[in-house]
């Protein structure tokens, strides 16, 4: 039942998500309100506590450094969740299909399964103009979604996902001594409405198609017309055949023409057309 495949649509859509905040800058301002520095913020995935106070590295990686706090401002940020939505839930034998190269076999997933990825994004910062002038960089863009385009395989291409905000709140620690460093979080909470994909399959072009057609108000209880037997019993038979120009491989991409062959009930031959 279990096949081992590996989409990486969470990846995708965790990186895709950081992303949206690895181009904030913060600016600082003389008192003439001329630029003297511009600051791209370090971006970073874990939860807030690991920025917040930075410890010596372990003795066992050869490293000798003293006690350091980490640099602000820093924005950080974590996936905290996953929950199925059954609101976005479409049919389960829906397909999405793609034709391989050589146009004779086509790829296939069944229909996707929606999730909610809950992340929180943290911004750090010692200065409060510094934290605002990085969420003022944020919140414009959510209204209170944006949305972002992944291509997750070559089934699922340009897959769009919603991330909406939920939340913003602002903390200030003043804990601690009067020489201790003042520490100001902005802690953003948002819901990615995403997709999770099952394995690829594959299976051939189908080039061939025969159909029967019968009367059924002419036929005896027992099915069959008394007298006539094999393919004249039937009211018609359509057979369909792809075909292509000579010295070509047969594919949807080189398809010209079909013969239709049609046999007649009751006829001693068929018919061809």
């Amino acid at each position: 039942m279990f096949d081992t495949f590996y989409n990486k649509s969470i990846r995708y859509l965790t990186v895709a998500f950081g992303s949206l905040f690895n181009n904030i800058y913060v600016q600082r301002l003389d008192g003439d309100g001329n630029e003297t520095e511009r600051i791209r913020v370090p971006l970073g995935y874990g939860p807030k506590q690991k920025y917040i106070r930075r410890y010596a590295l372990d003795i066992d990686s050869g490293l000798e450094t003293p006690d350091t706090q980490v640099t602000l401002p820093r924005i950080s940020f974590e996936m905290t969740g996953a929950a199925y939505d059954p609101t976005r839930k479409r049919n389960t034998l829906q397909k999405r299909y793609r034709v391989g190269a050589s146009n004779d076999t086509t790829y296939h997933n069944y229909v996707e399964v929606p999730y909610d990825f809950s992340f929180s994004l943290s911004v750090l910062t010692k200065y409060m103009e510094d934290g605002l002038q990085i969420t003022e960089q944020i919140l414009p863009y959510f209204t209170p979604e944006f949305n972002i385009t992944i291509n997750i395989n070559e089934v699922n291409q340009k897959i769009d996902i919603p991330i909406v905000l939920d939340s913003y709140s602002i903390t200030e620690d003043y804990e601690g001594d009067f020489d201790a460093r003042r520490l100001i979080s902005f802690d953003m909470e948002f819901t990615a409405k995403s997709y999770v994909f099952g394995p690829e399959k594959s299976s051939d072009i189908i080039q061939t198609v025969s159909t029967t057609f019968y009367d059924t108000e002419e036929f005896a209880l027992s099915g069959r017309i008394t007298g006539v037997s094999g393919a004249t019993q039937s009211l018609s038979r359509i057979s369909v055949g792809v075909s292509g120009p000579s010295g070509a491989s047969s594919g949807m991409d080189n398809f010209t023409a079909f013969t239709v062959e049609t046999l007649v009930l009751g006829a001693s031959g068929g018919l061809t057309l």
